[in-house]
């Protein structure tokens, strides 16, 4: 089947042709059964074709398929934000408004703050990944591939390590690059918000220092910044609760929204202190397909499936069942090159790397041609490339999950 009308500026990981799926697992157009370790990069929590959000789709999709909500409100909007808000657990007054992905979010995030502080300068972090579009390229804490000829982008953005006991970057080592950036490059206040994941999706899975974000939240509050917690691929119960940053114990000023929100279908939103969403002017946020209908009934049926008590069990389940077999392997010394476990929760990463801890890039590049041969598909992180996402959908039957890791476990195996 020929590509040569797509862009070949994509990279495709997995040279397939995916036809159907269901749950934790899909199928290419030669009939070839995949487990899938990948979930949509983490847009599938609730697994294909789940029957709740199938069923939304169809149902909405013979009322009203689609309505600018800036031009005339419809209901699926007005319903989801009364629930999206509810369900985000902080103690303050949450509006929010919806958008058509992550990367959306996150642009209008960066309006809200500027807005609200009458201030433009930004700190992310080392790693980061916040977007494809050209204002969050610049947020992002990699060059290669994203920044590369692109040219100059949107700022001020500064960056700083990412502390983090998966990375061995410690609470004390960022604090004192911080305490550096404004002595030596930026005027604190200047500075409009703090953009951070409270678990890293590209960089590696790694999770944030608990210490640190709490240092973080105090500094913002002395100095007036704002801060910006992107759940886009840590939320919706990745790590086995609603959205990460509970587990830091403290509450963000805005929140990032978007994968596993509307259970594949596009969808983002940015949510937060009301006082923050509410601070522009008229016309100042919205767009045409921002909370598409159908997209909207899709996020209301994730809703209704996500109750605490299954998000507790689903990531409890595949947690256990990957620290397991991990310190099994770890323990039968099943290949040199694997080496640490990252994350938090369900939402793990195994790293590839040399007896001397260097990034085991090609091992990993390896892995993920096995794993396909074999009936896996994994995905890729981390700086080097060296790190295993493991990013299957929460609700994926035990048995699958463990004859998946079987199947990585055989592949690791064969590494050379």
């Amino acid at each position: 089947m020929s590509r040569e009308t797509i862009s070949q500026s994509i990279s495709i990981v997995h040279p397939i042709n995916l036809s159907h799926g269901k749950n934790a697992e899909v199928w290419d157009t030669a009939g070839k059964r995949y487990i899938d370790f990948i979930g949509g990069i983490g847009v599938l929590n609730l697994g294909h074709c789940h029957p709740a959000v199938v069923d939304a789709i169809r149902e909405q999709a013979t009322r009203l398929t689609h309505y600018a909500f800036n031009a005339a409100p419809h209901m699926p909007y007005i319903d989801l934000m009364e629930r999206l808000t509810a369900f985000i657990p902080v103690s303050y007054p949450v509006s929010g408004m919806l958008t058509n992905s992550g990367a959306e979010a996150a642009e209008n995030a960066l309006k809200i703050v500027r807005g609200a502080t009458g201030r433009t300068a930004v700190i992310a972090f080392d790693g980061a990944f916040h977007g494809r579009t050209l204002a969050t390229l610049n947020l992002n804490g990699k060059v290669a591939p994203y920044k590369q000829k692109v040219g100059v982008l949107p700022g001020p953005v500064y960056h700083l390590p990412y502390p983090s006991a998966d990375n061995g970057v410690t609470c004390a080592e960022a604090l004192k690059a911080m305490d550096r950036l404004f002595s030596v490059e930026i005027d604190v206040n200047d500075v409009a918000c703090f953009i951070i994941e409270p678990v890293q999706g590209e960089g590696g899975f790694l999770a944030l220092d608990t210490e640190f974000a709490q240092a973080l939240r105090r500094f913002c509050d002395e100095n007036n910044i704002l801060l910006i917690a992107d759940e886009i691929q840590s939320g919706f119960g990745r790590t086995g609760q609603r959205f990460a940053f509970s587990r830091l114990g403290i509450e963000p000023d805005l929140i990032l929204l978007g994968k596993s929100i509307a259970g594949g279908v596009p969808l983002g939103a940015v949510v937060g202190r009301k006082a923050l969403m509410d601070n522009l002017p008229k016309g100042g946020l919205g767009g045409t397909y921002s909370g598409n209908p159908i997209a909207c009934a899709a996020a209301l049926a994730t809703l209704d499936v996500m109750t605490d008590e299954h998000l507790q069990v689903w990531g409890s389940r595949q947690e256990e069942a990957i620290v397991r077999r991990y310190q099994a392997w770890r323990a039968q010394h099943l290949s040199p090159y694997l080496g640490r476990l990252t994350g938090v929760g369900a939402m793990r990463g195994i790293e590839l790397a040399h007896a001397d801890g260097t990034p085991a890039a090609k091992q990993l590049t390896q892995l993920l041609s096995l794993a396909r041969a074999a009936g896996l598909l994994l995905m890729p992180s981390g700086k080097s490339r060296h790190i295993i996402r493991l990013l299957a959908p929460l609700t994926i039957e035990p048995a699958v999950l463990e004859e998946g890791l079987d199947k990585l476990e055989a592949c690791l195996k064969q590494l050379d």
